[in-house]
């Protein structure tokens, strides 16, 4: 029988200060991005999730938020470190985790999701927790969703 481990989705508030200089350098020396270079948005942030197991399969999300609006989660695809090279547009994977609660929904209400792809990104990324030891995400928030109203994470099933 198989174990169950649930991992939070962690902010990684040092690297989304890093990039947010990335961008910040750029505007004040009046420079563009490097052709294909994703620059952080101003309503983005840089999560984390930490493998301590390395055979997973995805089991399910559980995604909180405490007021409606969209949840966007777009997983990178390296092992990736701003500080040595940039983010490039082709390391994002597809599809994206997109979440969301509406006005008419209970406070109590799940998160609404586009259920096939939620599912095969779970899978995509129990695919690249074999190789990692952590993963770093793109978490969007938008239509009144913020950092303070998401609580996030998924859960695999440890053979």
């Amino acid at each position: 029988m198989s174990k169950t481990t649930e991992l939070p989705f962690r902010l990684d508030s040092q690297l989304t200060e890093v990039m947010r200089l990335r961008v910040q350098s750029l505007q004040q020396r009046s420079q563009n991005r490097q052709e294909g270079e994703r620059l952080l948005r101003p309503n983005e942030a840089v999560y984390r999730l930490d493998f301590a197991e390395r055979s997973l399969r995805f089991s399910h999300w559980t995604v909180r938020l405490a007021q409606p609006g969209r949840l966007t989660i777009t997983a990178t695809s390296q092992l990736w470190t701003p500080d040595l090279t940039n983010l490039m547009t082709r390391q994002l994977l597809e599809p994206a985790g997109v979440f969301w609660r509406g006005r008419a929904d209970a406070a109590d209400t799940p998160a609404h999701c586009y259920e096939a792809d939620a599912a095969e990104f779970g899978e995509r990324i129990a695919e690249l927790a074999k190789i990692r030891k952590v993963m770093y995400f793109l978490f969007a928030f938008a239509d009144g969703c913020s950092p303070e109203s998401v609580d996030c994470s998924i859960t695999f099933m440890v053979d």
